[in-house]
Order: C-alpha cells, then structure tokens, then sequence
C-alpha cells in the first residue's frame, strides 16, 4: 500500500511541476521499427496482473480503462489498455513503451524483461474481455 501512496505521491507532484509537458506538444507516441516485431516470448498473464496491480493502477486503473485515480493529474492521459487503438499494437511495440515511458509514463526498466512481458501478455489479455 506503501509504493501505491508513493506511486501517487511522485506522478501528482510531477504534475504539478509540469514533467513531461514536453510530451503534451508530442505527436502520436510510436515504437521504433525495430522494436514492433518483437515477439513474446511467451509471458504469464498471472504474474502481469499482480505487476499491473502494484505498479500501474494508480494511472490505468483496475481494469486498465486508464481511469486511476493519478489520471486526473495527467496529461496526456494514460492508455486505455481496453481500447482497440492498445490492442492493435504488437507485443513488441507494447514492451518498448512499457520499458521505456514518455511523459509522465515512467520507463519500467527496473523490472525484469521477464516481467515487462508478463505485463505485456496481461495488457492483451483485457481486449478479449
């Protein structure tokens, strides 16, 4: 509960100190080429759950709509993982930008590849619902 209180904390005070308001005035946020086909080596959708729980909901939200209570603070607002638009992207395009952030998406390269693809599998896992 803690790194969720903390979590909050960081992205509200970011925020209101403006980071990423360079990422307002951005375009359309698109993988690199070379990161789209990327393949996935086969993540546990599980393991991503409990990762987006601990990790992502204060931004995305329980259910992944992208409707956290951080949301409000944020511009641009994050990914609705539900939304055709998410759900379109390859896998690798999706760990590129879980790995890397833009704005006030923070790069999550202190997980493990290993989890950033569980988290990947996961985020999938919420367009066949």
């Amino acid at each position: 509960m803690s790194r969720f209180i903390s979590t909050c904390a960081a992205v509200a005070v970011a925020a209101v100190l403006g980071f990423g308001t360079s990422a307002w005035a951005q375009g359309a946020w698109e993988a690199p080429a070379s990161e789209k086909g990327k393949k996935n080596p086969g993540g546990n959708a599980a393991n991503g759950k409990k990762l987006a729980e601990t990790n992502c909901v204060s931004c995305h939200g329980n259910s992944g709509k992208g409707d956290g209570p951080a949301a409000a603070a944020l511009n641009p607002k994050p990914a609705d993982w539900t939304s055709a638009k998410v759900q379109k992207e390859t896998d690798g395009e999706l760990f590129w930008k879980i790995s890397n952030g833009r704005g006030p998406m923070p790069p999550w390269k202190h997980l493990s590849e290993k989890d950033r693809w569980d988290l990947v599998t996961y985020v999938k896992t919420l367009g066949k619902k």
